[in-house]
């Protein structure tokens, strides 16, 4: 089979205007970027015409290295919409530079199940992520400049809250010292760099619901803290116009294609093991605005992802959900049944059954949210027929459907069943929180250690502690979680696989998002500007003769 990158130079792709035109998207009001990308105006969002169409929400069980292709699937699942005759759009978040020249890949699909055109997604695309790494930084350094202009009139920051960041994985930057070289260079102070996906501001303008939105949220920014313990803002430094400034065009949804045509809106990307991981309110709202059928994707797991797709995103933006679209593979599952990547392919339904446990976890998590669940099954070339019956069996012992995708290697026609079987699922369904927002911190972060990771016991450090006395003094305790956790298991130790119960999870930091509007509760160890190995994509990665990129994935 073609490799992905030459899949995608296959296709003919429709003028971008084209394809707006296909869902009564007004030529005259889209930007074009090239022939073949084009941004949409938030400001043709119509909240009307939202609640009249079907949110599709695709989540996965916990991944592994091998890959569970959840992209593929909710691409695929478009697809296979259209091929039926329904209009349909996906909503996706971009790719980060990180993961693409990192081990993961890049997240435009696979096969003949992609977005297009994948080489300029996975990379530089329309410039949303520098945009947002420009603002973050940029906050940075009219803050370092504000605290150097004004030392001579006593103002200080006793404590700074306010990183920078770079979409690079980066480690030597974790932990850096600002301000060496004599006092022209700034104040020498300690600090540090987190991957722009961990951005608040990433956060902020996946959230807000428009341009006034993003400005309140921007100026709600807690930057640090005063010598006399007053919380300093971006409201304070004065600089909110200026950092919306830089935010004006990225706010604004991208409109690509599929590999067979098929519009999706790529907008914003949020990594969900260290911020809240969904695509955008904007790129959503406005694909449910023009489509009855939506598709789109939380990431990492249903404990990370789909959980902060439901108890933020949908809070956020007033959404109803249609169905929950739960992504296995057969390689996963024998992986938590614990197999060795290497032997994954081998046919082995004892390592099978135990590996069910996992998606026993996870549709256990699901059920708490809506009973309205599908599990599909994502097909891999080395999947043995009793395999996927012994899945299927399973998932209908726990009277839930059960489909087959094979949308990788076939595009929609491999999708034609699991479109049925969501056209016939489909209902809008107002989802409620897990848990009470305006109860204290720990309660909230106790509720989804013991209902979603399936914890025994919570322990704090000293720090986490003080970190929630903090918020309670600032009445900024009011608000969702966001769980920062490794996403390769369900708890916060990645080599616990399966259905881990009883456990002790532990919470080494607690961080306000107060723009966003939500609490970062870090459990274990996890760092929130990650490394790259010694073989990583990058070393395949070069332009050949003919002016082609190769080595992406």
């Amino acid at each position: 089979m073609k490799s992905d990158i030459e899949i995608a130079r296959s296709i003919e792709l429709t003028k971008i205007k084209q394809v707006a035109r296909d869902y009564d998207i007004p030529v005259e009001e889209i930007h074009n970027y090239g022939r073949y990308i084009a941004k949409v105006p938030e400001t043709l969002i119509d909240e009307e015409k939202v609640k009249q169409s079907n949110l599709i929400l695709v989540t996965a069980i916990t991944p592994t290295k091998a890959g569970i292709g959840k992209t593929t699937v909710s691409i695929g699942l478009a697809l296979g919409l259209t091929k039926i005759g329904k209009k349909a759009i996906c909503a996706l978040r971009e790719p980060s530079l990180g993961p693409c020249f990192g081990m993961k890949g890049g997240a435009a699909g696979g096969g003949y199940a992609q977005v297009l055109p994948m080489d300029k997604i996975n990379l530089h695309f329309t410039g949303d992520f520098h945009a947002i790494t420009s603002a973050h930084n940029m906050i940075a350094a009219l803050l370092d400049n504000y605290m150097y202009q004004n030392q001579d009139n006593g103002f200080a920051l006793k404590e700074v809250l306010w990183n920078r960041v770079l979409d690079v994985n980066d480690r030597g930057l974790r932990y850096i010292i600002t301000g060496l070289g004599g006092k022209t260079n700034g104040i020498t102070r300690e600090s540090g760099f987190d991957i722009t996906p961990a951005s608040e501001i990433m956060a902020i303008l996946c959230l807000a619901k428009d341009e006034d939105d993003l400005r309140r949220r921007i100026e709600n920014i807690l930057l640090g803290f005063t010598i006399d313990n007053k919380p300093f803002t971006v409201k304070d430094l004065g600089v909110a116009g200026a950092i919306t400034v830089l935010l004006k065009d990225a706010i604004a949804p991208n409109l690509v294609q599929t590999t067979e045509h098929t519009a999706a809106f790529v907008h914003g990307g949020p990594f969900a093991n260290i911020a809240h991981g969904c695509s955008s309110l904007t790129s959503i709202k406005m694909a449910l605005k023009h489509a009855p059928y939506v598709v789109t994707e939380a990431g990492f797991g249903a404990d990370l992802g789909a959980e902060k797709f439901l108890d933020i995103t949908v809070q956020e933006g007033n959404l109803d959900v249609s169905l929950i679209v739960l992504n296995v593979t057969i390689r996963s599952l024998k992986h938590h049944g614990g197999v060795k990547k290497e032997n994954l392919p081998n046919l082995d339904l004892d390592s099978l059954k135990q590996g069910l446990s996992n998606l026993e976890c996870h549709i256990s998590n699901l059920k708490q949210y809506t009973s309205n669940l599908l599990v599909v099954l994502n097909k891999f070339n080395t999947d043995y027929e009793e395999e996927i019956n012994l899945v299927k069996s399973f998932v209908q012992s726990k009277n839930l459907e059960f489909v087959v995708n094979n949308s990788y290697l076939e595009g929609s026609n491999g999708s034609i069943d699991f479109a049925k079987k969501v056209v016939t699922l489909c209902h809008k369904e107002k989802i409620k929180r897990l848990y009470d927002v305006n109860a204290s911190i720990p309660t909230k972060i106790e509720h989804l250690a013991k209902n979603i990771y399936h914890a025994k016991h919570v322990k704090y450090t000293k720090k986490a502690l003080d970190e929630i006395k903090l918020l309670e003094s600032l009445n900024l305790d009011k608000m969702p979680i966001c769980v920062a956790k490794t996403p390769m298991s369900i708890s916060d130790n990645k080599e616990l696989l399966g259905y881990p119960k009883d456990y002790q999870i532990n919470v080494t930091d607690i961080k306000i998002s107060n723009g966003a509007g939500f609490i970062i509760v870090y459990m274990g160890n996890i760092l929130t500007m990650p490394g790259l190995s010694k073989n990583a994509a990058y070393l395949n990665m070069k332009i050949d003769k003919n002016k082609k990129i190769e080595g992406l994935f």
